[in-house]
């Protein structure tokens, strides 16, 4: 399942969706909004993204991930607008019959959105500037 959302990020719900009984192991990532980047003061985020490009993106790295690990289901929720600290951007969720697939799974899609998909992130400072960081651009 692939969401893009200006919703907040409901991670029980999220974790309702991939739980099986042909799963053994369920591991959930939720990517959040914090206060300190590189000492900089942050006050939030915003997210933008065109949304088909996206969204068929992500798709091909689920397909991917499928296809390198044994998942009984993956869902990844993406959330765009503006996130105050501690906010969820970001939810990964596999299940697995066995724990490393899962754990595997969930660090390679985060890692591979993170580079690959076009969602934009807008780093607004405490100071009142604010600074657009491009997809792959580690540290974000």
């Amino acid at each position: 399942m692939i969401t893009l959302t200006h919703s907040a990020i409901d991670s029980s719900a999220i974790l309702a969706q991939v739980a099986s009984n042909d799963a053994g192991a369920v591991v959930l990532f939720l990517g959040t909004t914090r206060e300190f980047t590189k000492g900089r003061q942050t006050a939030s985020l915003d997210y933008e993204c065109y949304q088909q490009m996206a969204e068929a993106k992500l798709s091909e790295l689920e397909a991917r991930a499928r296809e390198n690990w044994p998942l009984v289901h993956v869902a990844i929720v993406h959330r765009l607008g503006r996130l105050g600290l501690g906010e969820a951007s970001i939810a990964i969720a596999v299940s697995s019959p066995h724990r490393q697939a899962a754990f595997e799974a969930g660090k390679w899609l985060i890692d591979t959105i993170k580079e690959d998909v076009p969602i934009w992130k807008q780093e607004n400072w405490a100071d009142g500037t604010s600074e657009w960081v491009h997809p792959g651009i580690s540290g974000s």
